[in-house]
């Protein structure tokens, strides 16, 4: 029998299970025999020594809107935003983590496909970007778009035998990287009976068998439970894991282990955060540092206005 829950994560996150079937694709193809072609269950994690982790991560925020005031076209709306992204590393020979590979970008967004020049801000360096639209969530779209492939970027370059990366959120490159893609929060079962019934079965450290799927291109993912919580229901503390299906099976159970072993050492205690367990400490870390790096948000826009509105250009803030 169905029981009601009260989630431990706070409101203004959502939740880590939230249904939201405009955002699937409309048919995605499961296959539950990639590893196990008999009975499915909970697999051990199984530790295999990696000496790095780096986890990878990016921030956003909305910094002014933007009205460029043509006397023909009329009013024209845009955006001045900023993103961060970086990594944690967790050097696993010395116990001990840093920061590492952080970079901020700034972009004025604006709609109509327009690109008009944009004033020199001390200290601050805007690219102008042209979007076809000109709503607000269509340009935190672009923006959003612009920190992915920023964010998969980064992947590339730390991903190495010696350097595992674990991506906060879905991964984007279809390569065998030495990364995998680790999602906290949940739009959708991938399963369905009998397998599905396995990730209530899951105890800390455990995961499912792999399962492959096809959305945009192949992948193999699995479902962790990174701590057993206290009067939780049944998805309490699991987070989904994905790699590109060109890494193999072989290396993609691997690395799944790893994942298993790993990940609840650094699951979030619950009364430290509002996201706990699954938003990681190396990830929690990283975002506070991230948003530190994005600046003041009240002496940025007091910069934008003192440029903006000092400037030919027509923009205002």
């Amino acid at each position: 029998m169905a029981r009601l829950y009260v989630e431990d994560w706070s409101p203004e996150y959502g939740a880590p299970f939230e249904s939201d079937p405009d955002t699937l694709p409309s048919e995605v193809v499961v296959d539950t025999a990639v590893e196990m072609r008999g009975a499915w269950e909970p697999l051990p994690g199984r530790d295999d020594g990696v000496r790095r982790v780096a986890f990878v991560d990016g921030v956003q925020r909305l910094e002014a809107r933007l009205t460029l005031d043509d006397p023909d076209a009329g009013p024209l709306p845009g955006i001045c935003a900023v993103y961060a992204v970086g990594a944690t590393v967790w050097d696993r020979t010395v116990g001990a983590s840093t920061f590492a590979e952080i970079g901020v970008s700034r972009l004025a967004i604006f709609g109509d496909g327009a690109s008009p020049d944009f004033p020199v801000v001390p200290g601050l360096e805007y690219t102008v970007e042209a979007c076809q639209a000109r709503d607000l969530a269509s340009f935190q779209a672009l923006l959003g778009g612009r920190r992915a492939r920023t964010e998969t970027a980064l992947v590339e370059r730390i991903a190495t035998a010696d350097c595992f990366v674990v991506k906060d959120g879905r991964i984007d490159d279809t390569g065998p990287l030495h990364a995998v893609g680790y999602i906290k929060s949940h739009n959708r079962t991938y399963l369905e009976p009998p397998q599905s019934r396995v990730i209530a079965a899951l105890r800390a450290g455990e995961r499912t068998p792999l399962f492959g799927t096809t959305e945009k291109f192949e992948r193999y993912s699995w479902y962790v439970r990174l701590a057993d919580i206290p009067h939780g229901h049944s998805w309490s503390g699991i987070a989904r894991l994905e790699v590109s299906a060109a890494i193999g099976v072989e290396r993609a159970r691997v690395i799944a282990d790893r994942t298993a072993a790993l990940l609840p050492l650094a699951a979030m205690p619950l009364h430290l955060d509002a996201r706990a367990p699954q938003n990681l400490v190396p990830i929690a870390a990283l975002e506070k540092e991230l948003r530190r790096w994005l600046g003041d948000e009240g002496l940025v826009r007091r910069a934008l206005r003192t440029a903006i509105h000092g400037a030919p250009a027509g923009v205002t803030a």
